[in-house]
């Protein structure tokens, strides 16, 4: 199974739901500025939790996205080391979105920038989800996607496969394409797809 990391921008973001990490296979990067002498103990209770897997990493320097910047160069260096995993920015900071689309696009990485943890796909699906509840979370995604979502089948399935970070079967992932074009939600021409998504 691929790997996924979450990096919280610290500075942004105080998530008060670390504990939904707990039990799922993600690894977790809190980014604190070099000032943040003091960071409450309910974080770091719930760090404690995750074990090896958590991690604080306390930046160099300050001014205008210098955390920012930590956070891109780790997410590049991370997705060097590591092709196949699924990377989850917790960041309200919409800075991070060219950088993300150009590395979904160009470098085929699984990366998304969420406002919470809540919004990671993985958290918010029971190990046992209907053909209903996938689809929901795969046009909440593709809704957030603007002008960025597939354009081929392909790249749809492949995307789709990213979303639930546990590997799909192939007949489960073309019967999901199938069923988002049987309710209208996809239109498929030769392998191109447009969006017919609810607003």
């Amino acid at each position: 199974m691929a790997n996924s990391y979450v990096l919280i921008d610290y500075e942004n973001v105080q998530p008060r739901n670390l504990e939904l990490l707990r039990n799922h296979p993600f690894k977790v990067f809190v980014f604190v500025g070099e000032h943040q002498a003091k960071l409450p103990f309910d974080l770091a209770d719930k760090m404690q939790l995750l074990g090896k897997e958590a991690r604080y990493v306390k930046i160099s320097g300050n001014g205008q996205n210098a955390l920012d910047f930590h956070i891109a160069y780790f997410l590049g260096e991370l997705g060097i080391h590591d092709k196949d995993a699924h990377f989850h920015v917790i960041s309200k900071d919409k800075g991070f979105d060219p950088l993300i689309r150009y590395l979904r696009r160009e470098r085929k990485m699984h990366v998304h920038r969420e406002r919470d943890l809540l919004e990671i796909p993985l958290l918010q699906l029971p190990d046992t989800t209907s053909i209903d509840e996938k689809i929901k979370a795969i046009v909440k995604n593709l809704g957030g996607r603007g002008q960025s979502r597939p354009r081929k089948v392909r790249t749809l399935e492949n995307t789709i496969n990213s979303l639930f970070t546990k590997k799909l079967d192939p007949k489960e992932l073309t019967a999901l394409v199938k069923e988002m074009e049987k309710r209208k939600l996809i239109v498929i021409r030769q392998s191109n797809v447009s969006y017919k998504l609810p607003h």
